[in-house]
């Protein structure tokens, strides 16, 4: 490994990892090494555009705690989340589609029942939804699991709220009937920025780019014998749809939230449907 220059280095790397005893991590690694060293090559990287590039990640990792996952963020605002998603769900015609998981999702939602309010004081607008969870012919899913997450009117999820502790609201875990179904009352969503206070918001400034979101509502589901789906369900007419900060816009997803029921309330009406565990 002596005489090193800006060709033969990634050689000199690539054969570094030949003893490596997992070949998919080798796989991996080779490939990084191969695109990282190519991309330096290209830009013609200097050393304090290097080392900058360092503190940039240095502080995405210093801005991660156990309520704000700032890296996510980066791959979410850089395709990387969404290109991942693309790779790894491909699912038959008539399931609904996955989209990116997002920084926001907690793994202490509450466990709240059929008809409950998860808004749970959250500032909005009423909304009851009525969702049906099903398999690619129709048939009901019994008692799958169903995980919903949301912003407030204000654009913040709860723990983005100092002031609310370890309270939880506008998010909630359920369970479906016997039937499929399942009904809950929650709040209109509304678009929001991305937090901007930290390295990915700077990135956004500095390239010229807008940190909104269009107004959506999380889910992810599951059920025994089916592919957990990750998906958000985006309110039609928003502003935002075609420019997405983070490229999770799907047409299939967009849905109507302008419903109305017998007492004048916002009604959403939904079917998810999910496709089976390949064999």
């Amino acid at each position: 490994m002596r005489n090193i220059d800006e060709f033969n280095i990634t050689r000199a790397v690539l054969e570094s990892l030949e003893g490596c005893d997992d070949p998919r991590l080798q796989e991996i690694m080779g490939a990084l090494v191969r695109h990282l060293h190519d991309f330096a090559r290209e830009v013609r990287l200097t050393e304090a555009e290097l080392m900058r590039g360092i503190a940039f990640l240095t502080a995405a990792g210093q801005k991660c705690d156990d309520k704000r996952q700032e890296l996510i963020l980066l791959s979410d605002t850089l395709g990387l989340s969404m290109l991942a998603v693309a790779l790894n769900n491909a699912r038959p015609a008539g399931a609904t589609e996955a989209t990116v998981f997002g920084p926001f999702h907690v793994h202490d939602a509450p466990r709240m029942e059929q008809g409950d309010d998860i808004a749970a004081g959250a500032p909005g607008e009423p909304l009851d939804v009525e969702l049906c969870v099903c398999a690619l012919d129709g048939t009901p899913i019994p008692h799958a699991e169903v995980d919903v997450w949301q912003a407030d009117e204000q654009g913040l999820y709860d723990v983005q709220i100092p002031t609310l502790g370890s309270r939880r609201r506008a998010r909630a875990v359920m369970k479906a009937d016997v039937e499929g179904r399942l009904r809950f009352r929650s709040i209109v969503p509304t678009a929001y920025p991305i937090p901007t206070d930290g390295p990915v918001g700077e990135m956004l400034v500095a390239t010229g780019r807008h940190p909104w979101r269009p107004a959506h509502v999380h889910f992810m589901v599951k059920a025994a014998g089916y592919q957990t789906l990750i998906t958000h369900v985006f309110r039609a007419g928003d502003p935002y749809l075609d420019s997405d900060v983070v490229f999770g816009v799907r047409n299939s997803l967009v849905a109507s939230f302008d419903g109305r029921d017998a007492q004048g309330r916002r009604r959403l009406d939904l079917r998810l449907v999910l496709a089976p565990l390949e064999p």
